[in-house]
């Protein structure tokens, strides 16, 4: 089902003001790579928001995501500060690891191969 005009309005607000939460808590750079919030995707009731991360050059995603889940608490928190004046309740927020850039990666080197097999 195609989302509403006001859940894509939410989920924008919610990953604009958590690109700072993060930043602000340091959960930008971990592990030596980095962690940015690549999509944010709103239930119809408002009530649940999926967090979509992306880590690029993270040796050990699953620590990341733990690290982050952590930290939940800490993040909701803060996001219900910036956010109380524009939503009646603070959803639920689930992280999950958005992998299409490892997608976009594997899908180049698998056409080098075709190509160097090729010629």
């Amino acid at each position: 089902m195609q989302e509403g005009k006001r859940q894509k309005q939410v989920a924008s607000l919610i990953q604009h003001d958590l690109n700072d939460v993060f930043q602000r808590l340091g959960l930008t750079m971990i592990d030596g790579g980095m962690v940015s919030i690549s999509t944010v995707k709103m239930s119809p009731d408002l009530l649940e928001a999926k967090i979509y991360l992306s880590f690029f050059q993270v040796k050990e995603v699953k620590s990341a995501m733990k690290h982050i889940e952590d930290k939940s608490w800490e993040i909701k928190k803060e996001l219900a500060a910036r956010v109380k004046h524009q939503l009646r309740r603070i959803p639920v927020l689930h992280y999950f690891v958005d992998d299409t850039l490892d997608q976009v990666f594997k899908m180049e080197e698998l056409s080098k191969k075709l190509k160097d097999n090729g010629s």
